[in-house]
C-alpha cells in the first residue's frame, strides 16, 4: 500500500508536471517551427519580388507601353522561379494580366490589391487555401512605375507571387512528429529510470519498515543490509545502531531484574529465616534472639538502601530527583560515609584508609545526596575487594574545587566494559551483589552539583573513582531546591 502511494504521488506530482512542461515546450517549439519555415518562404518572396521590381525598373526606362508590355510579358513566360513560385503581373484594375504558368485562375480579380490600394501599402501577403487541397502564400507588391511612367504603371500595376506552402507543411509535420518521437522517447526514459530511482527508494523504505515493526515486536537481532552509501543507508545504520542499543538495553534489563530479584531475595531468606528460628525458640535463648534480631535489621536497612536507590532512579529517569541545597562541609560527611563502613572492612579482612585532617571544606550541595554517593563509592570498592584488600579514600583541596580520590585494589573492571560502568543496570561483575544503578546515580548527583565522577580501573589489580566538587562562593545560608528538568 505504502509503495502504492508513493508511486501513484510520484505519478501525479513528478511525472504529471514533466509531461506538461514537455507539452509546452513541444507547442513553442511546434509555434516557432512554424513561423520560421512560413517566414523564410515570405522572405524568398520578398526577395524575389525585390528582383523582379528591379528588373520592371530597368525596362521601363526610355521604353513605350508596347515595348514594355512585350519584354515583361517575355519574362513572365521565362520566369527563372517558376519551378517553386508562379509570377502574376496585375494592372491598373486589379486584374490578372499575365501569368508565368500561363493559367488564369477562374477569379482574375486580387482583393489583396484593392486592400494595398486602399491602405497605401506597398507590399500585402497572405497565406490561402484552394482546392483541391492546396495552401499557398500569396505576396503582392505594387510596381514602383508611377512615378516613371503612368502609362505603363497601368498595364503592370502590381506583381503578385504565389508560391505553394504543402512541401513546406510537410517538412513542418516532420520536424514536428520527430519531436513529438524524440519527446516520448525521454518520457519513456524518464519513467524507467524514475521507476528505478522510485524502487531504490521504496523497497528499501518497506524493508526498513518491516525491520522496524519486527524490533517493534522485541525481535532486537533483526537487521537491515546497508546497500548504498547514502541517506537510506545512513537511515539503515541508524535503525541497526538502534536494534543493537535496544537489545543491549533488554540485556541489561533482564541482568538488573535477575540482580535484583537475587539482591531481594537475599535478605528475605534471611528475614524470613531467622523470624522462623526465634519464632520456633519462644524467645528463650537470648543470644539467638539478639544475633537474629540484627541480622533481621541488617537485612531490612539493606532492603530500605536497595528501595531507596531504585526510587532515586526512578526519580532521575523521570526528572523529579530534587536536590535541597546550602552550605555543608563535604569532607565530614565524606568521614561519616568511611565510618559507617570502617567496622565492615574490619570483618570483612579489608584495610580501610583514611587520612582525616579535621579541615572543614565548604561546598554548596545537597548534604543528605553527597553523603548517598560517598557511601556508594566506598561500598562499591569494598564490595569488589577480596579478604586482604585495601581501600583508600584520599582528598586534595585547591582554591577552586575537591578532589576525592577512592582506590581499591580489588578485581578492577576489564578495558571493554569501562565505558558502560555508569550506564544504567550495568554490572561488571554479575557474581558481586548489587543493582548497576548505583553508580548511574551518583554520577548523576555529582553532575547535577556542578562536579564530576571518573572512574579508572586495570583488571585484576583495582579501581579508583575520582570526585570533583566545586567549592562554595555563596556567603547566604538559604536552602534552594534545584529540580532536575
Amino acid at each position: 500500500m505504502a509503495v502504492k502511494k508513493v508511486t501513484r504521488r510520484w505519478l501525479f506530482n513528478s511525472f504529471a508536471v514533466i509531461l506538461l512542461i514537455i507539452v509546452f515546450i513541444l507547442a513553442i517549439a511546434g509555434v516557432a517551427v512554424y513561423r520560421y519555415y512560413y517566414e523564410m518562404a515570405r522572405q524568398s518572396l520578398s526577395t524575389r519580388a525585390d528582383a523582379v521590381t528591379a528588373m520592371l525598373t530597368q525596362y521601363s526606362q526610355n521604353q513605350n507601353v508596347t515595348d514594355f508590355t512585350a519584354q515583361v510579358r517575355d519574362y513572365v513566360a521565362g520566369f527563372p522561379a517558376k519551378n517553386s513560385m508562379e509570377l502574376m503581373v496585375v494592372d491598373s484594375t486589379g486584374t490578372i494580366t499575365m501569368t508565368s504558368s500561363g493559367f488564369y485562375p477562374d477569379d482574375t480579380s486580387i482583393p489583396e490589391y484593392h486592400q494595398a490600394m486602399a491602405e497605401g501599402l506597398k507590399t500585402i501577403h497572405r497565406i490561402m487555401d484552394i482546392d483541391p487541397g492546396g495552401h499557398v502564400m500569396v505576396y503582392t507588391v505594387l510596381a514602383p512605375l508611377s512615378s516613371v511612367s503612368p502609362e505603363l504603371s497601368e498595364s503592370v500595376s502590381a506583381l503578385r507571387l504565389v508560391t505553394s506552402l504543402n512541401q513546406i507543411d510537410r517538412q513542418i509535420t516532420t520536424i514536428i512528429a520527430a519531436m513529438v518521437v524524440l519527446s516520448i522517447g525521454v518520457l519513456i526514459l524518464i519513467l524507467f529510470s524514475s521507476s528505478y530511482f522510485i524502487g531504490s527508494i521504496v523497497n528499501p523504505v518497506g524493508q526498513i519498515g518491516e525491520t522496524a515493526r519486527r524490533i517493534a515486536q522485541g525481535d532486537f537481532a533483526a537487521r537491515l543490509q546497508k546497500r548504498n552509501d547514502d541517506e537510506i543507508g545512513e537511515l539503515c545504520d541508524i535503525i541497526n545502531h538502534m536494534a543493537f542499543e535496544l537489545d543491549a538495553a533488554e540485556h541489561l534489563k533482564n541482568d538488573f531484574i535477575s540482580s535484583v530479584s537475587h539482591e531481594l531475595r537475599t535478605p528475605l531468606t534471611a528475614i524470613q529465616g531467622w523470624a522462623e528460628t526465634i519464632l520456633s525458640d519462644n524467645g528463650q535463648d537470648t543470644q539467638l534472639l539478639t544475633r537474629g534480631m540484627g541480622v533481621i535489621i541488617g537485612e531490612t536497612a539493606r532492603l530500605s538502601s536497595m528501595v531507596e536507590e531504585l526510587l532515586d532512579f526512578s526519580r532521575m529517569q523521570s526528572g523529579r530527583l530534587k536536590l535541597i541545597r546550602a552550605p555543608m562541609d563535604a569532607l565530614a560527611e565524606l568521614a561519616e560515609a568511611v565510618l559507617m563502613y570502617t567496622q565492615r572492612a574490619e570483618r570483612e579482612g579489608i584495610k580501610l584508609i583514611f587520612d582525616d585532617d579535621g579541615i572543614a571544606v565548604p561546598v554548596y550541595g545537597d548534604k543528605n545526596r553527597l553523603r548517598q554517593v560517598f557511601i556508594n563509592i566506598i561500598d562499591n570498592a569494598i564490595k569488589y575487594s577480596d579478604n586482604g584488600g585495601t581501600v583508600t579514600v584520599l582528598t586534595e583541596c585547591d582554591s577552586k574545587q575537591l578532589t576525592i580520590r577512592v582506590a581499591d585494589t580489588g578485581i578492577g573492571i576489564r578495558e571493554e566494559d569501562l565505558p558502560q560502568v555508569k550506564t544504567k543496570f550495568f554490572k561488571a561483575d554479575s557474581t558481586r551483589r548489587g543493582s548497576g544503578i548505583g553508580l548511574a546515580v551518583a554520577d548523576e548527583i555529582v553532575t547535577r552539583h556542578g562536579g564530576t565522577l571518573e572512574l579508572e580501573s586495570i583488571y585484576s589489580k583495582g579501581s579508583t573513582v575520582t570526585i570533583t566538587l566545586p567549592l562554595s562562593n555563596k556567603a547566604d545560608n538559604l536552602a534552594q531546591i534545584d529540580t532536575l528538568e
